[in-house]
């Protein structure tokens, strides 16, 4: 980091590299930098041309710097200022994940009070993951900019090979994102950001806590010449909460990066993830020993080379395979599936900077293919396990604008899309966004976008006794727009946004006739509307004793849903399964010298109704689902700066409650550990 001058009001770089915030290596031009300090960063007004700041002078360098780490995020294809992609994001950096008393990142985004996590069972075993009213299949899930969505079915959208301490970061883009994520983006988009620095040569942690939770984690990192690597393991289990509550799961990532010259990169990862758990009573309260065996590989490269001062090119190739054995009844064949699903392909972006902005260019080619024992077409001669198959291609390209005049930021661009599947031609996906600095401290944005989503493969071919399913689905369609203030100074950070969203051939369970079996197609709309708000408050900075790092956090979303499905009875209209309340709260704050604790508060409201279930069997009575209030608390205490011991309670109040109907959620949760680093 080469500094030119430090001014009152404002620091002033030419070249910023091997940082967070070393996108603007991008721009290669000096940039006067803002400093925003806070969790939701949303809207940073960053220009090439005009930027303000209330950095008082006697501010350390350090803490600016700090700051500064978090100003960057990759709210598109390409990392860059989040002011270049007016959208709402939300963003999560290692200092809240190792705050938080979770074993994984579906169970931290319940803390998220705009994301939707409907848990069929905690600690990463598998969860459904929703932004804005959507379904589990509509979010985007991306692993550093590359989306690995499961084509087979959302609910294994996250069997990524993942520990918490790799994470750098989690950005969540909240509407349709069909131009930052492709057309899988229907209603928003996680995208998860790994450590890719060799700071810690070596991290170990060891866990134990009820119901035989046992955890062991081990990341190692290591330079060579031009190429840093780390090598993360690790393996959790326990027997469960409750019968056929059990799991146990494998984490493996290998990561390379190699620093070219200038600031150009190239990324290499390797990954294999394996989870075997009771599923008791996951797809249906009638059979409670069911058992899922699943295991996933990844492979990514990504390059980020400058071709010119002005000029970057970004190329990436991934591949992902999953394998999916389902039990309907553990160990036995009776109900059994198999599955392998392949998701391969490439991409390439170009970014230009000039004097009339950023201009991106993108390009994909992406294949999706499964073999199974019952979904897809079915084949002349089995393949061992395998009777069926199905493939598709999806090629799209994209042109984005962003141009930032004085405290205006405009952006606009399109999404061009063409599946095989579809095979009528391409489709245009437009969006568009405006940001304007009223003052130092307050933001306006808007945005407005278009997406889709090709429907997955279950969709399309799992049938049942209760259900059929039609080959002849076609995308689901959504249209967005948000308006959203923004309010910030150096101890204080508070967004409000309300946003409308339009779903249009939504795939839906319909029937003619109330005896009629169901079956699916696009016929429903499903209009959403809500507001989302979200507070933060640096105590630490008003009341040291608390520790400099304290703070505490409030976040509240409100959604209405309205379907129609015309003439036909639907299931979705019976069930109407969204979140329409969540509220959380968080503080962390120290107690003593070197003794923190943090605490998570979540209360939320689920519409829609399900049918009760006793000894297996439907006992024909619907019920609404209740709304709860959950308390969790995580004690750390740092013998050095090496050595942590941490204690997490969660659900302290033994909360009894249900995300997906007959499914019940663990109680209270005792679990502690050690951890080691070496830097």
């Amino acid at each position: 980091m080469n500094q030119k001058s430090f001014k009152k009001v404002a620091l002033r770089f030419k070249q910023l590299t091997r940082k967070g915030y070393g996108a603007f290596n991008s721009l290669h031009r000096v940039v006067n930098i803002g400093v925003v300090a806070a969790c939701v960063l949303t809207y940073a007004n960053v220009t090439a041309t005009s930027a303000q700041s209330n950095v008082q002078s006697h501010r350390s360098v350090e803490t600016l710097t700090e700051e500064l780490e978090e100003v960057m995020v990759t709210a598109s294809r390409v990392e860059m200022p989040l002011a270049q992609t007016p959208k709402l994001v939300t963003v999560i950096n290692k200092e809240q994940i190792n705050r938080a008393p979770v074993r994984s990142v579906q169970d931290l985004l319940n803390y998220t009070a705009n994301v939707d996590i409907l848990q069929r069972s905690g600690h990463g075993v598998q969860a459904d993951v929703s932004i804005r009213g959507g379904s589990f299949n509509q979010t985007a899930i991306l692993l550093n900019g590359i989306n690995l969505s499961n084509a087979q079915t959302g609910h294994y959208s996250f069997d990524f090979p993942l520990n918490l301490s790799d994470i750098e970061r989690i950005e969540i883009v909240q509407g349709p994102s069909a131009l930052i994520y492709g057309a899988g983006a229907f209603s928003g988009g996680i995208n998860i950001i790994t450590k890719k620095n060799t700071n810690e040569k070596l991290y170990a942690k060891v866990e134990s806590g009820m119901h035989d939770l046992k955890g062991i984690e081990v990341r190692g990192s290591a330079r060579t010449g031009i190429a840093s690597h780390t090598l993360s393991v690790s393996n959790n289990s326990s027997d469960g909460y409750a019968h056929n509550t059990d799991y146990a799961i494998h984490n493996m990532l290998w990561q390379t990066r190699l620093s070219l010259r200038e600031s150009s990169t190239l990324d290499v990862q390797l990954g294999y993830n394996e989870k075997n758990y009771g599923a008791n009573s996951f797809y249906t309260a009638a059979f409670p020993d069911q058992y899922e065996r699943t295991s996933s590989y990844i492979a990514t490269v990504k390059g980020e080379f400058d071709i010119t001062p002005s000029l970057k090119f970004i190329p990436i190739a991934y591949w992902n395979r999953h394998y999916d054995q389902f039990d309907l009844v553990k160990d036995t064949d009776f109900g059994r599936n198999h599955h392998r699903g392949d998701m391969y392909g490439t991409n390439l972006i170009l970014q230009y900077t000039s004097r009339l902005g950023i201009t991106s260019l993108g390009s994909e080619v992406r294949k999706e293919d499964i073999l199974s024992s019952n979904l897809g077409k079915v084949m002349a001669a089995p393949r061992g396990n395998y009777s069926s198959y199905d493939d598709r291609t999806n090629v799209s390209g994209t042109a984005e604008h962003t141009v930032s005049i004085n405290r205006i930021t405009l952006s606009a661009g399109a999404l061009m899309n063409y599946n095989t599947f579809i095979g009528n031609g391409a489709e245009f996906f437009p969006s568009a966004g405006a940001s304007y600095r009223a003052n130092d401290y307050i933001t306006f944005a808007s945005s407005w976008s278009k997406s889709m989503r090709v429907p997955s493969f279950t969709e399309l071919y799992y049938n049942t006794d209760t259900h059929v399913a039609n080959e002849n689905l076609l995308p689901e369609k959504s249209e967005s727009a948000d308006l959203s203030l923004r309010c910030r100074n150096s101890i204080f950070d508070a967004s409000v946004t309300g946003f409308l969203l339009w779903g249009r051939n939504m795939i839906d369970w319909i029937k003619e006739t109330p005896d009629a079996k169901p079956a699916s197609a696009n016929i429903t709309e499903v209009d959403t509307k809500g507001i989302e708000t979200n507070a933060r408050l640096r105590i630490g900075r008003l009341v040291p004793a608390l520790g400099h790092d304290a703070s505490i956090a409030l976040g509240y979303t409100r959604m209405w849903q309205d379907i129609n499905s015309g003439m036909y009875i639907s299931e979705s209209a019976d069930k109407l399964n969204y979140l329409r309340d969540k509220f959380t709260a968080q503080l962390n704050h120290r107690i003593i010298d070197k003794l923190s604790i943090s605490w998570f508060l979540r209360t939320q409201k689920r519409m829609g109704q399900y049918t009760i279930f006793n000894d297996n069997k439907s006992t024909g009575v619907s019920s609404g689902y209740p709304g709860f209030s959950t308390l969790d608390l995580k004690l750390q205490y740092a013998c050095s700066n090496n050595l942590v011991f941490n204690l997490n309670i969660n659900n302290i109040f033994d909360t009894d409650y249900v995300d997906l109907g007959n499914i019940h959620q663990p109680g209270l949760w005792l679990m502690g550990g050690i951890s080691y680093t070496i830097n």
